[in-house]
């Protein structure tokens, strides 16, 4: 398959007399693809049942009469403001009772039965007239699930609705919940599920199993509400569908959303993420500040190429300075072209701009495109036309299974937010340290999903904090042929969040370790390793007949193992994170190189690319790189 470009565009924002004109540049940019719609419903739709489609149908005609290919999305994140006048409990309410009102985007509640059938209603408006469009030739649900933390609500519809969810999940049984959720302890039991509440403005903090239900509970509703627009979508077209996922955006699962659509695909703000997503620290921040995290992209470049079964997007790249975080500088000359390459090494079928053209109003008036307000060329348009030549010249990406996987589980992320047990803590930051290290190692990864069984293929598999394991799982890692290495709190609870007892986690098969203590201390403690590296904010006591493999200086066993299985009870730094992946490497048979700081690689089926992240240039054994270069080379 062809890797391609596109952009995103707000014909709506822009006089109609500019838009053939606007077509025609995007396709001697060498542009693919363009989105559009997808916060259009005033303009399609200013008073209830006033419909107005001619500005929509004009301006994909003239797109696709240049040869463009559409990308039409819903636009159910922006309702209008006569929507809240027709429904004005709609709105979602946060933790603290507030409501989350109308003037910006988002606005709405998952569970809000009324709104979630106006949804309905324009999206089959909107699919009975596009669907066999030629020019629409994919289509996007919504936008952004979960950016600005929209995915829980306290709201009385979500109240309802948790209810009814109860309910069915625990199939009528009141008790049952009572004794899953462990009760009898505060007297928290329930006579009925009318009586269960929202876990928020509680006197100290609520029952982390009702906790977890809500979250969980808070995520199907978001499943839901995608699947309800892709189906009506798919009564009219045979294009494929995508949602744009967000950065660290964990409080819905991704993969189950994914599985009704066709393409996954994200917005990508290396920039904008490093400073709140990415867990940089102040001198990675100061080091990378232009060019963004060496490995955050890269990890959701894998994720979601899981969640959309090989076939992902970048429907949103970053091409200069962004409006949102909290400082915004223009990216190193060269970064949108390795952002852009980045993205096709590891799979990416298109990677899309966002957006065309700078505008001149509104909250994001400071974010860049790959024009300026004056309609002028932007620095991002110079680099998408040098990476569409390449394209055309080089062979196409042809992807391949890597020899080391993670799995990633959205569930764990809920249950260690749930529960951290100190500050700092959380499941994706533990991944991305994982993660992190291994891409430091030169190893390419993939992410797989928590309901893999089967590894065939793989070397070596990680399953660091994944806090419920079922049994099945537990089976399928231990019978496979790969080195595995399991993480802090791996197995360390039940499905409703109960600490197994009897044996005591991680209780993987055929392997004698138990974790018999735990604590959380400060960073700025940590506890030395034998021959290098730490344990930082968090730290297992294990006992266990198992090989050590690491150990504290202060004589507590960090790492064990048996036969291919591994289990490393600790947080650690990343100099003991690389001392445990080569270990773990070691065993099985995998060659490591400890790369130069910022350098990073990738391997395809037919070449490895190198990318590197800094702002000089640096040596590596493919020669020299320069800064933000992109080197190719046959393998």
């Amino acid at each position: 398959m062809k890797r391609t470009l596109g952009t995103c565009y707000y014909p709506e924002h822009w006089p109609q007399e500019i838009w053939d004109e606007d077509a025609t540049r995007m396709a001697e940019a060498g542009l693919t693809w363009v989105r559009i719609g997808e916060f259009s419903w005033s303009k399609l739709e200013p008073s209830p049942e006033e419909l107005c489609w001619d500005w929509l149908d004009q301006s994909i005609e003239s797109l696709g009469s240049k040869g463009l290919k559409v990308v039409l999305g819903t636009p159910t994140a922006t309702p209008p403001r006569w929507m809240t006048e027709r429904h004005p409990d709609m709105f979602a309410v946060d933790e603290n009772g507030h409501v989350r009102g109308f003037g910006s985007r988002r606005h709405y509640c998952f569970s809000h039965q009324g709104y979630f059938a106006e949804s309905q209603r324009i999206t089959r408006l909107m699919a009975e007239r596009y669907g066999a469009n030629p020019h629409v030739a994919a289509w996007q649900t919504d936008n952004e699930y979960g950016c600005h933390d929209t995915v829980v609500s306290y709201s009385d519809a979500a109240g309802y609705a948790f209810q009814t969810w109860l309910q069915q999940t625990f199939s009528g049984d009141i008790e049952a919940l009572n004794r899953a959720w462990g009760n009898v302890f505060w007297s928290m039991e329930y006579r009925s599920f009318s009586e269960v509440g929202l876990p928020n403005l509680t006197v100290t903090e609520p029952n982390p199993a009702h906790v977890l239900a809500f979250k969980r509970f808070s995520s199907d509703q978001a499943v839901a509400f995608n699947r309800a627009q892709v189906d009506i979508i798919k009564e009219y077209s045979q294009a494929p569908v995508a949602h744009n996922y967000m950065g660290r955006v964990t409080d819905f699962d991704h993969f189950k959303v994914g599985s009704d659509l066709e393409i996954a695909s994200w917005d990508s703000y290396p920039l904008g993420f490093l400073e709140d997503r990415a867990g940089a620290t102040v001198a990675e921040q100061q080091k990378f500040s232009r060019q963004g995290d060496p490995d955050f992209q890269a990890l959701h470049h894998d994720l979601y190429r899981a969640v959309g079964r090989g076939r992902w997007w970048v429907m949103e790249q970053q091409p200069g300075p962004v409006n949102w975080a909290p400082y915004n500088p223009s990216p190193l000359p060269g970064m949108v072209r390795l952002w852009t390459w980045e993205a096709f090494a590891h799979g990416a079928e298109a990677v899309c701009y966002f957006r065309w053209r700078q505008a001149p109003f509104a909250q994001e008036q400071l974010h860049a495109g790959m024009l300026r307000p004056d309609s002028q060329d932007a620095p991002a348009i110079v680099e998408a036309r040098q990476v569409a030549k390449e394209l055309q010249e080089a062979q196409d990406v042809q992807p391949a299974q890597a020899d080391v996987a993670i799995m990633f589980d959205y569930d764990a992320d809920w249950a260690w937010s749930t529960q951290p047990h100190g500050a700092g803590l959380s499941y994706f930051g533990l991944i991305l340290d994982y993660y992190k290290a291994l891409r430091r190692a030169g190893l390419t990864i993939d992410i797989l999903p928590p309901d893999r069984r089967d590894f065939s293929g793989y070397r070596m598999v990680l399953v660091p904090g994944m806090m419920h394991v079922p049994d099945d799982l537990k089976t399928a890692l231990a019978d496979c042929s790969a080195e595995v290495l399991l993480g802090p709190r791996t197995g360390a609870r039940d499905q409703h969040f109960n600490m197994p007892t009897t044996p005591l986690p991680p209780a993987f098969p055929n392997f004698d370790v138990t974790v018999s203590r735990l604590e959380s201390f400060r960073p700025d403690l940590p506890r030395p390793l034998v021959g290098g590296g730490a344990a930082i904010r968090y730290q297992e006591e294990l006992e266990s007949g198992a090989e050590v493999v690491l150990r504290s200086e202060a004589g507590a066993k960090v790492a064990v193992r048996s036969g291919r299985l591994m289990y490393c009870g600790s947080w650690l730094d990343a100099e003991g994170m690389d001392r445990l992946i080569a270990i773990a490497a070691e065993a099985a048979g995998l060659a490591l190189r400890m790369l130069p700081e910022g350098v990073r690689t990738r391997r395809t089926a037919t070449e490895e690319f190198w990318f590197n992240h800094c702002a000089e240039p640096v040596e590596t054994e493919v020669g020299l790189i320069q800064a933000a270069g992109v080197v190719r080379r046959p393998i």
